[in-house]
């Protein structure tokens, strides 16, 4: 009985020792069957501008490689900008496209103090960010050359001090007609600056930020922060898709 018994146990040993081997076999073997690639959804950012043409011929020259952008200049204005936002962003949604973020992007100019802080506010409460100018938006431009910091100037002098800066590369900016960024212009705010060899983006990202706050430690709402622009962030926020 105890022999049996015996070898009964060295059968045992032996089918759980087959066992184990076919198990490791199988966890070296290489599978067999196909991966299917992951396809990376992309960031899907939504900027709607007041101006027609500068803004959007500037921000279609990021080159984005996880986010794709849609950028529209409908010539509205602050708070009824905010709203047409609103509108594109709700038309597009019913028909299954879903943005991650939305970007108004507005001026001061001369609208009233009230409706542009309240661009701001209304924004905020769709869920939108914004990416505000004041006096205008080439304030943002003239930030790559110059570290203004903030008093007021006027916006019909921005095209006299950006030219001043691009002249002497053999580049122009027609902010009367054309009122469209080259892609000369805008490799020039991206190389780096002669004195510092720091990128000219980089300096007028820094700067803004150092004249917006100021401004908000002054207590000034945005409609008092002449000259400011908060389009650094968005900038900053499409530069981490490249």
């Amino acid at each position: 009985m105890k022999m049996k018994n015996k070898k009964q146990e060295q059968e045992k040993k032996k089918k759980a020792h087959k066992q184990r081997l076919i198990a490791n076999k199988r966890r070296k073997d290489p599978s067999l069957e196909r991966k299917v690639p992951q396809k990376i959804k992309k960031e899907e950012i939504l900027i709607v501008c007041e101006g027609a043409n500068t803004e959007p011929s500037y921000f279609e020259q990021f080159k984005l490689s996880t986010a794709s952008i849609k950028v529209l200049g409908d010539g509205f204005n602050t708070l009824s900008l905010v709203n047409q936002a609103y509108k594109i962003h709700q038309k597009d949604k019913s028909e299954g496209k879903n943005y991650d973020q939305v970007w108004c992007v507005f001026d001061k100019d001369e609208f009233e103090n009230q409706a542009f802080n309240q661009a701001t506010i209304t924004a905020h409460s769709y869920g939108f960010n914004v990416a505000y100018s004041n006096q205008a938006f080439e304030y943002w431009f003239i930030l790559h050359f110059e570290d203004h910091q903030g008093g007021a100037m006027d916006r019909k002098d921005y095209d006299a001090k950006i030219n001043s800066y691009l002249n002497k590369y053999n580049v122009h900016y027609d902010g009367k007609k054309s009122k469209r960024v080259s892609t000369g212009m805008f490799e020039l705010m991206l190389a780096l600056d002669e004195k510092t060899n720091i990128s000219r983006q980089t300096l007028a990202i820094d700067r803004a930020i150092k004249v917006l706050n100021f401004h908000k430690e002054s207590g000034a709402p945005p409609s008092k922060s002449e000259s400011s622009t908060s389009v650094f962030e968005l900038v900053k926020e499409l530069n981490k898709f490249k």
